[in-house]
Parts: structure tokens; C-alpha cells; sequence
């Protein structure tokens, strides 16, 4: 595996610059997540609505845009729980190369 470009205590990339689809399988096997074109779908997204709002997206919000561009069956937490377990939009984030969301401890 390629090294990591540098991360911040969170595991976030320090440089969004620095993301790629290869740095994002290796921040997703970090957490032990296999990216599948299911996971793509969100972390488009999520890079998506970073660019819409200028801020990486928090749970909620984040349900909501997935729901109004991919439907409310893969619009819902439960939905995003099973693709990142734990806290999405968090991991979402992470893997997607964009900043810790607000709501991120």
C-alpha cells in the first residue's frame, strides 16, 4: 500500500488537495470498509455537497441531500450506518477527503 499523505489527529487529510480514489480506499481500509460502488455514491455526494455548502456535511443535512438525489431508500441514516457503521458522516467525511464535519469529537 502507498503511504498516506499526512493526516490530522482525527485521520482527516491534512491537504484536501492531497485526495484521490486511492488515498480514499486507503483511508476506507483503515476503517475496514471495502468500497464498493454504493460507497461511491455517497462519497460523491459528500464531496458534492462540500462544494454546494462549503462545509463537509453533518448527519442530517447529509440524510437529506442523499435522499433528494438518490431517493428515500438510500436517503435514510440506517441506510448509511450499514455502507460506513459508527458515526457516517464522520467516516463519510473522512474517506471523502474533506474536513471533520462540525458535529465531529
Amino acid at each position: 500500500m502507498k503511504n498516506l499523505p499526512p493526516l490530522d489527529p482525527d485521520g482527516h487529510l491534512l491537504h484536501q488537495q492531497d485526495w484521490n480514489k486511492e488515498t480514499a480506499e486507503q483511508l476506507a481500509h483503515l476503517e475496514q470498509i471495502t468500497l464498493t460502488a454504493a460507497h461511491w455514491d455517497i462519497i460523491n455526494l459528500a464531496r458534492a455537497f462540500y462544494q454546494d455548502f462549503g462545509l463537509p456535511p453533518r448527519q442530517r443535512p447529509l440524510v437529506r441531500y442523499v435522499k433528494d438525489r438518490l431517493g428515500a431508500e438510500r436517503g435514510n441514516s440506517i441506510y448509511l450506518m450499514t455502507l460506513f457503521p459508527g458515526s457516517p458522516a464522520r467516516l463519510i467525511s473522512r474517506i471523502a477527503g474533506l474536513p471533520c464535519p462540525s458535529s465531529c469529537f
